[in-house]
């Protein structure tokens, strides 16, 4: 059972799979501090010295001057400041993954389409279309020498 778990757990891929795991979780956290710390600020500057964190709404009907407040009282509140920036974390992730992904995918490389044999040959007696494996034309009913063989002939 040791050697079973051993072989699962050091696959390439669970391992691959580990390290994406770790880095993203890095890399959020790294956008967490980029959209609270860098790019909030400016724009609760711009809406009146607006910390969007404290931006809540109580549940109760009582005012509260704070989310500091809120908590002391045990009040339920609407926190939609914080929703905010959560949202905003999560759209500038996905822009980043998403042009992550379009750059890869032109780094891959493509394959190259596989020829099709055609689906229909042309009749050397009437030239009409027939299917490609036909050894007998549908409608003159000549017999056609490219194709399978065909043992006798029919009249």
């Amino acid at each position: 059972m040791l050697k079973e778990f051993k072989d699962f757990a050091f696959k390439g891929n669970m391992v691959d799979l580990a390290v994406g795991v770790i880095i993203g979780g890095a890399f959020g956290k790294v956008i967490t501090s980029i959209v609270n710390d860098v790019i909030m600020p400016p724009i609760g500057l711009l809406l009146g010295r607006v910390n969007f964190n404290e931006l809540f709404i109580s549940l109760n009907g009582k005012h509260y001057n704070n989310l500091a407040d809120s908590a002391a009282d045990k009040a339920p509140v609407l926190k939609y400041g914080a929703f905010i920036s959560t949202f905003l974390d999560f759209l500038i992730v996905a822009a980043v993954i998403f042009i992550v992904v379009k750059q890869l995918s032109k780094f891959r490389k493509k394959e190259e389409p596989k020829e099709k044999a055609p689906a229909t040959k042309s009749c050397p007696h009437c030239l009409s279309d027939i299917p490609a494996q036909a050894t007998r034309c549908k409608y003159c009913t000549s017999e056609l020498s490219s194709g399978p063989s065909v043992s006798g002939s029919i009249q």
